[in-house]
């Protein structure tokens, strides 16, 4: 299974930009929402980073996994609201210049559940999320950590201690199923 394939049938917008500091990546609180949009591009905040997930209808998330559960990495997996928060808040990531319409972003995120190729710097949540809506695998998180190498590092160290500490319990904060 290829990620780039394209879907013939697939509302399609040049490709732009996907800076934060571009206006389709304005943040808003989910609480303020009764319930995210088909297609809406979730993030949580983590210890140094944001995960992120694509909301596809009746309470339910797909996400790449990674280490959210273990320290092994996960699947593509889809997951409850809750269970994707961890116990922390959610934010919906504005993507208006999305290249797929919702439905269409939730048929590219379904089509690759059960995948396991996490990595973390060419493979990881964000990049799944951005590949959903745009077509592009891209993250910002890891751009930031390129550009910024001691932000990069800090958040290594971070990381590496989250994970030291969690070997006694789940890593973001609930049991694995």
């Amino acid at each position: 299974m290829t990620h780039s394939s394209e879907h013939a049938g697939a509302a399609r917008q040049p490709a732009r930009s996907l800076r934060a500091d571009t206006p389709e990546r304005a943040i808003t609180d989910l609480a303020a929402v009764a319930e995210p949009p088909l297609g809406a591009h979730l993030t949580t905040p983590r210890h140094g980073y944001h995960h992120h997930g694509i909301y596809v209808g009746n309470g339910m998330v797909v996400h790449y996994a990674g280490y959210c559960h273990r320290q092994q990495s996960g699947p593509v997996e889809e997951l409850s609201l809750a269970r994707f928060a961890a116990g922390h808040g959610i934010a919906l990531l504005a993507t208006p210049l999305a290249r797929y319409d919702a439905a269409e972003s939730i048929r590219r995120a379904r089509s690759r559940l059960g995948e396991d190729r996490y990595r973390l710097l060419t493979n990881n949540c964000e990049h799944f999320c951005t590949w959903c809506l745009y077509g592009e695998s891209r993250s910002e998180q890891v751009r930031h950590c390129l550009v910024h190498p001691l932000s990069g590092l800090r958040l290594a160290a971070d990381m590496l201690k989250c994970w030291w500490q969690s070997l006694d319990e789940p890593v973001c904060g609930y049991a694995a199923a």
